[in-house]
């Protein structure tokens, strides 16, 4: 797809927001059911369908994926969708690209083992190497750009207001 492909596929999308921008509103959802006999849960949207587990760190086995694993890569889907769309927008060619993403964790918080651990990834670093003939210049605008406009990044960066309940159903 090139710039042009890309700004006629996103114009009328665009349109329709500046116009009514109630419609540009969307609720994300996610579910899982947990699993009886083991501390996992399955997790079934409409590309796969996979457990979620404890990492090895915490006493999982390693086969079921972890969830700070998957908190990465969704920072890395987005980001990279995100460099890719800007790049086109741009007309920035490349012959390369790849996102990566590193997160530290001391799992010494989520088990209970020391009060001042904090329980998460409290530092995440992500980069892109790029195979690509645009300018410093160019690239640099690019990745902030990628930052600006990346979902996941965004919502890392300013966390959202959370909120957890639950709610007793019948068997």
């Amino acid at each position: 797809m090139n710039a042009d492909e890309l700004r006629q596929l996103q114009a009328p999308i665009k349109a329709r927001y500046k116009d009514d921008p109630a419609s540009a509103r969307h609720t994300f959802h996610a579910s899982g059911e947990l699993l009886p006999d083991r501390p996992s849960c399955r997790i079934e949207t409409r590309f796969a369908r996979f457990d979620a587990g404890l990492h090895p760190a915490a006493g999982g086995d390693g086969t079921d994926a972890c969830s700070g694993d998957l908190l990465l890569e969704s920072l890395v889907a987005c980001a990279g969708v995100t460099f890719n769309v800007v790049a086109t927008a741009m007309a920035i060619p490349f012959r390369s690209a790849r996102v990566i993403v590193e997160g530290e964790g001391d799992f010494r918080g989520t088990l209970g083992v020391a009060k001042d651990a904090p329980v998460g990834i409290t530092d995440i670093r992500m980069r892109f190497e790029v195979d690509s003939p645009a300018s410093d210049d160019q690239l640099a605008t690019l990745l902030r750009l990628t930052e600006r406009y990346c979902v996941i990044f965004q919502t890392l960066r300013t966390p959202p207001q959370m909120a957890a309940s639950l709610t007793r159903v019948a068997a």
